[in-house]
């Protein structure tokens, strides 16, 4: 019983550290981007922002209920101003950009 305890603890604690980048990923995928770009935006915020701002950010996503995979950039971008955190905008723009160009 104890080395199931311990694997189970073991398990949780190694897709605790995936979290944050896996689930910024998965949320600029649901929202249409592809997976290199989301991949490389979700690399570069993780490690530019905190885990209160990415959890702001992956917050869009439930804003008017509105289906993510047809947001524009535009709307986006209108979004994540309306966090009113620069930081948040700063990162989300020049990652995009960034992460676009590289792709």
């Amino acid at each position: 019983m104890k080395r199931v305890a311990l694997v189970g603890l073991t398990l949780l604690a190694l897709s605790a550290c995936a979290t944050p980048e896996t689930r910024i990923r998965s949320a600029l995928m649901d929202a249409g981007l592809s997976k290199p770009i989301a991949g490389c935006m979700a690399d570069r915020m993780v490690e530019r922002l905190s885990l209160v701002q990415l959890n702001r950010l992956n917050g869009l996503k439930k804003l008017h209920g509105q289906d993510m995979r047809k947001l524009t950039l535009e709307e986006f971008l209108r979004r994540t101003r309306s966090l009113q955190d620069p930081e948040i905008l700063s990162v989300a723009t020049s990652s995009g950009l960034i992460c676009a160009i590289q792709a």
